[in-house]
């Protein structure tokens, strides 16, 4: 039996990309549909209950173009809403967890650093991820702010965005960190100029092989898979400007894509949103 259902996947914005890409590469026959909330990014520091309000519309939106899975591929919108939409739709549904436990499987000095957005700092799948797997190792933990507005601006490696970089990446490395997890979905698309700033001193891990092994997992653990032969297709929307988006898939040699611009209407009681 099979699925020729798409898989949706949502982001703040445009980082989810990355994850989207990986997943791509790893499930070539399947469709997909991303939704950038572009023109509510950055999630980071919004309140829990609004993050979960624009979630919760972004997954009504994408049930309703017949998605079979969710992927949410927002480390901000996992820590505040992941557990509460499994908890609201009946649906498979993939998130973001931080990657501290092969961060502290892997360091020989004893120091891990975790570059991420306020929210998923102060979530929950953080904290206790931490609590479970770093014990007697330390985590130094950085606040990208301003990382995600470049990304979404198409500016992968201009001054600026390697001004902050060095800014965030320098004290943890000169605190020994070997291990650099990145708590983002947008920090991916800034792997060259992170890597060649951070050069053989660390480590820079990329959850999205992860993430897109879970999702061919949850595929086959519910019987959602896609034919082998089928031709995939891929749909983008976007709250913001669809020239951005078109821009950075093309950096991403996706230039031939359907993107379509639409409004998000939050529901105002999604737990205490307003």
């Amino acid at each position: 039996m099979t699925d020729s259902r798409p898989i949706g996947f949502f982001d703040s914005g445009v980082g989810g990309l990355s994850v989207w890409k990986e997943v791509v590469r790893r499930l070539p026959h399947e469709a997909t549909i991303y939704f950038a909330d572009s023109a509510h990014c950055p999630y980071g520091s919004r309140p829990i209950a609004v993050v979960r309000a624009l979630s919760a519309a972004i997954t009504r939106f994408l049930l309703a173009q017949d998605c079979k899975l969710i992927v949410v591929a927002c480390n901000t919108a996992s820590a505040a809403a992941l557990e509460w939409l499994r908890a609201e739709f009946d649906v498979p549904i993939v998130g973001m967890e931080p990657a501290l436990k092969p961060a502290a499987e892997a360091t020989q000095t004893g120091h891990v650093g975790v570059l991420a957005t306020e929210g998923t700092l102060n979530g929950y799948l953080f904290k206790n991820t931490a609590q479970r797997h770093t014990g007697g190792i330390k985590v130094h933990v950085q606040v990208g702010e301003g990382l995600v507005e470049q990304v979404e601006l198409g500016r992968l490696d201009t001054p600026e965005t390697e001004r902050l970089l060095r800014q965030y990446l320098e004290p943890m490395l000169a605190a020994q960190v070997d291990q650099i997890a990145l708590g983002c979905t947008h920090y991916p698309l800034l792997l060259p100029l992170i890597e060649r700033i951070v050069a053989d001193r660390a480590q820079v891990i990329d959850p999205a092989q992860a993430v897109a092994r879970q999702v061919q997992r949850v595929l086959m653990l519910h019987s959602l898979e896609t034919a082998a032969g089928c031709v995939a297709w891929h749909r983008f929307y976007t709250t913001g400007q669809k020239e951005l988006l078109a821009a950075l898939l093309s950096q991403l040699k996706w230039k031939r894509v359907e993107i379509s611009r639409v409004q998000l209407e939050p529901a105002r009681n999604a737990s205490g949103a307003d």
